[in-house]
């Protein structure tokens, strides 16, 4: 009876150890990168030149709620919704 016991626990170490790899390889770091981007999302300013998903680079010129309006060009302004911010655009000078 013994051996069929430990042969059972023997299945399953392998197991565990793969989810541990697959944890620490794929889910924490993809946390860690969402909690990179709310934080960047929640800091947002007018002023800062951001990035859209969609590719569109604008400057932020009126934060309201969970929207901004995004200047894009001259005379040129556009409502977005915060979660379309893909990241913030260093390149840029304000």
């Amino acid at each position: 009876m013994m051996a069929q016991g430990q042969s059972a626990w023997a299945s399953f170490v392998p197991l565990l150890i793969m989810l541990g790899i697959f944890y620490f390889l794929l889910i924490a770091p993809m946390r860690k990168r969402q909690k990179q981007q709310d934080q960047m999302i929640k800091d947002l300013k007018s002023g800062d030149t951001v990035l859209t998903v969609g590719g569109i680079y604008g400057t932020i010129v009126g934060i309201k709620d969970d929207r901004l309006t995004l200047r894009i060009a001259d005379q040129v302004k556009v409502n977005v919704a915060k979660s379309s911010i893909s990241g913030l655009d260093t390149s840029a000078t304000n």
